[in-house]
């Protein structure tokens, strides 16, 4: 064989061996003799494989032309529009396709167009496209130059164009994502360059392969403060966005955001207390030992803030979270378990690290260790710690409380601990370095004082008949 059909034979290229051979005809003329052809060959090789990605989460915008394999997932509806200084009107068809990575839309023009809006196309038909990408108003777009089907080409994806939250990617559009609201925030207003006002709110959901923020503009930002935390939800035609490096799903007038009766499993898996270290973003979860009164305080600009304090435990040790603006209003008291998402890990009060729940962070309160119906895997991966392997931590098998390795004084008998206050008013709440006791009382206590309580134990508290 020659130079030029050894190089065309290693070549990975949708392109037939005369295309092949043009081209490096054509770049030994445009060289003026200084390459041959063997040389030519190389560089067209070159050229055309930059342009092959192995998979759509790999196409970005900036991209001169792409090409690649997807399934066709939809067919939208032919659209008509006028050309500046022609006759004849445009035509345009946006077909949705993806394959195991990810969905891109791809726009189809006048013949493509009609053909498509004739029949050609069915959904579940796989394409070798080439085109050039770009960021849409929807996010990533391809403008197809020519596409073909392959009858042989297999690709694993879904007609009913849903897809788990682990599987999503920067600028896909059209996204249909099913999971269970973990968090939701009020409504945000905001001026926009022309000078109307637009507003926005976020939620966090869940589903079983992983999370992520939800980002609802305008009509849609309502949603967040009618859904409440627990609720199973589809979002469809969503669109994937980046922020301070994190994936987000928005939704706009296209999207909504609809209760479904599907039950969903969200099953979290926690960092343990013990290995966090400063300025990380953790995910921590827990039973809540302590948890104090809510604070007010005047930020610089005159606005009001608020925070509260609470200490979470798990089986390998403990700290305090600081829950800040709406997450201070969340009804959390001592044995709640708690899921607690992209905290920040701070230096805290007397040299310890505490964590810090604000504007970015989800905070969950759990029952049976999950959400959503199901139960928390039986283990979790290594370096994480799933959220079943501190439930026990409240008390023994037969429901008894424990302090120091021993069952508690039945009901009714006298019992006396000696602890720190780490919550004033009814009950107060005291932490004795092994577990929380709640008393009944009517003395009056600080935070952080040192107290000996004697009492007779009533179910969960401690009657105080004596308080020093």
């Amino acid at each position: 064989m020659g130079a030029i059909e050894d190089v065309y034979a290693d070549l990975e290229a949708d392109v037939s061996e005369e295309e092949f051979r043009e081209a490096v005809e054509q770049k030994v003329e445009q060289m003026g003799g200084l390459a041959d052809e063997e040389t030519a060959a190389m560089l067209i090789a070159h050229e055309l494989s930059e342009n092959e990605v192995n998979a759509i989460a790999d196409i970005e915008p900036g991209m001169d032309e792409v090409k690649f394999l997807a399934k066709v997932t939809s067919i939208g509806e032919l659209r008509t529009f006028e050309r500046d200084g022609e006759d004849e009107d445009g035509r345009v068809i946006n077909v949705e396709a993806a394959d195991e990575t990810g969905q891109v839309r791809l726009s189809f023009w006048d013949e493509q167009a009609r053909s498509i809006d004739d029949g050609e196309l069915q959904a579940g038909d796989v394409l070798r496209v080439k085109g050039r990408p770009k960021d849409g108003y929807s996010g990533l777009e391809v403008s197809v130059d020519k596409a073909e089907p392959d009858e042989d080409a297999e690709i694993e994806v879904d007609l009913d164009g849903r897809t788990e939250v682990d599987s999503l990617s920067m600028g896909q559009s059209d996204v249909t994502v099913r999971g269970i609201v973990l968090d939701t925030e009020s409504v945000r207003t905001f001026d926009r360059d022309d000078g109307s006002e637009g507003r926005v709110a976020n939620l966090t959901l869940g589903d079983e392969s992983g999370r992520i923020r939800v980002t609802l503009w305008d009509d849609r930002a309502d949603r967040a403060e009618q859904l409440e935390a627990g609720t199973p939800v589809e979002v469809v035609d969503g669109y994937v966005r980046e922020r301070d490096g994190d994936l987000e799903l928005h939704v706009g007038d296209r999207g909504a955001v609809e209760a479904i009766d599907d039950e969903i499993d969200f099953s979290p898996e926690t960092d343990p207390i013990d290995g966090v270290e400063l300025d990380q973003t953790v995910d921590i979860g827990g039973v809540v030992r302590s948890a104090d009164p809510k604070r007010t305080f005047d930020r610089d600009d005159g606005s009001e803030g608020q925070v509260r304090n609470v200490r979470i435990q798990d089986d390998t040790g403990d700290i305090r979270v600081a829950l800040w603006g709406e997450k201070a209003d969340i009804d959390l008291g001592p044995g709640d378990e708690v899921f607690v998402a992209d905290a920040e890990i701070q230096d805290g009060w007397q040299d310890d690290l505490e964590a810090s729940a604000g504007w970015g962070s989800a905070v969950v309160v759990l029952e049976n260790g999950s959400t959503g119906g199901s139960d928390a895997p039986e283990s979790a991966d290594e370096g994480s710690t799933g959220l079943d392997a501190f439930a026990d931590d409240r008390g023994n098998s037969d429901g008894t409380s424990r302090t120091n390795g021993t069952d508690e004084p039945a009901d009714g008998e006298t019992i006396e601990v000696t602890g720190t206050v780490v919550q004033t008013g009814d009950p107060v709440i005291v932490d004795d370095g092994e577990e929380t006791v709640s008393v009944e009382t009517d003395e009056h206590v600080q935070l952080g004082q040192q107290v000996t309580v004697r009492g007779q134990r009533r179910a969960d508290r401690v009657d105080a008949e004596e308080l020093f």
